[in-house]
């Protein structure tokens, strides 16, 4: 071996033992939260952005596969245009940190943050004003990087908001509501961070969890949920919280590009039980980009076609959403090592 050569291979095996031993937390940023306008929703490492594929297939899968349905196929409950007069989706609003803060008054006040919120007296509603279903309203202060979230939200003559519930979140922070409280959704957790948003498509990556929902659903709540909205205790009812991902296996090759995006990340990140309602009806944000025929494609994905995982190798704390990056990819050997 010429002694360049011994020289760059020393060098390499250097660099290569000074990369295993960084810490677990640093080998991990390898994955980046997703942002709005400028603000992280949530760290890298909050269990919505981190990916799932080698947790273990929760016992109960094929029962809740079977409950949810499992020949039903995927919706996508988002698109373009409108439906009943309003927009397909639940929409989002960004504010600076100069949008003056309104008072809410809530009908579950013990589980809400109070108010004031920045939330502009024509911000979007779920469903358009006239809508009659859930209502909800999300804000992002950019300014200071806080989501804001009503539900059932209406807007009065004074400027002020009447909501059923609403929660804060500091966009920052891996913090969780406290154990047994609602949110602006069933399962007590943020919205935001579960809906497809057009641009990470058109980018060609997802990089969180999805939020879907199911019409039956255990009295029962698992990490990182913090609220349960049933009665029924059958063990073949998924409780809020559990999370599914499509499985491996699936054949996506077939599937046009915007809906291929989706599937890679429901296979990496999965989707998260985060309310009651139809079978397999994941959320978005409208968006008059969005081609309401190339989103019809994910009917053609059934129930079969995901496993429930068990998640709870992830949690750190139950109180907590920052997650154990257990899927972090480790470097490779240096490939540059010689010998002559």
């Amino acid at each position: 071996m010429s002694r360049a050569n011994m020289f760059k291979c020393i060098k390499g095996i250097l660099s290569f033992f000074a990369i295993m031993l960084l810490p677990a937390a640093i080998v991990a940023e390898a994955f980046a939260a997703p942002t709005i306008a400028g603000c992280p929703v949530f760290p890298a490492d909050n269990v919505w952005n981190t990916p799932i594929q080698t947790l273990i297939a929760d016992p109960n899968s094929q029962s809740y596969i079977t409950t949810v349905g499992a020949g039903k196929g995927l919706h996508a409950d988002f698109g373009s245009g409108l439906w009943d007069g309003g927009p397909i989706g639940i929409p989002y609003a960004t504010v600076n940190g100069l949008q003056p803060k309104v008072g809410i008054v809530f009908d579950y006040a013990d589980e809400s943050d109070p108010g004031p919120y920045p939330v502009p007296l024509d911000a979007q509603i779920e469903g358009g004003p006239l809508s009659a279903g859930d209502r909800h309203v999300l804000v992002v202060d950019t300014g200071h990087c806080i989501l804001y979230e009503l539900y059932s939200a209406y807007p009065q003559p004074d400027g002020t908001w009447q909501a059923g519930s609403g929660a804060i979140f500091t966009l920052s922070s891996n913090a969780l509501r406290p154990a047994n409280w609602t949110s602006a959704d069933a399962a007590g957790l943020p919205i935001l961070p579960g809906l497809v948003r057009y641009d990470e498509v058109a980018s060609g990556e997802i990089t969180h969890a999805l939020r879907f929902t199911a019409p039956q659903t255990r009295n029962a709540f698992i990490w990182p949920a913090r609220h349960q909205a049933s009665s029924l205790t059958g063990l073949q009812y998924p409780p809020m919280g559990q999370r599914f991902r499509l499985k491996a296996s699936f054949d996506i090759s077939g599937f046009s590009r915007d809906t291929q995006v989706i599937l890679t990340a429901l296979k990496k990140y999965g989707m998260i039980l985060a309310d009651n309602g139809s079978s397999w009806y994941i959320s978005g944000a409208p968006d008059p980009r969005w081609n309401n025929d190339v989103l019809h494609e994910l009917g053609l994905v059934t129930g079969t076609a995901f496993e429930a995982v068990d998640e709870s190798p992830l949690m750190i704390s139950q109180d907590s959403g920052q997650a154990k990056q257990i899927n972090a990819v480790k470097p490779s050997p240096p490939t540059n090592l010689s010998a002559q």
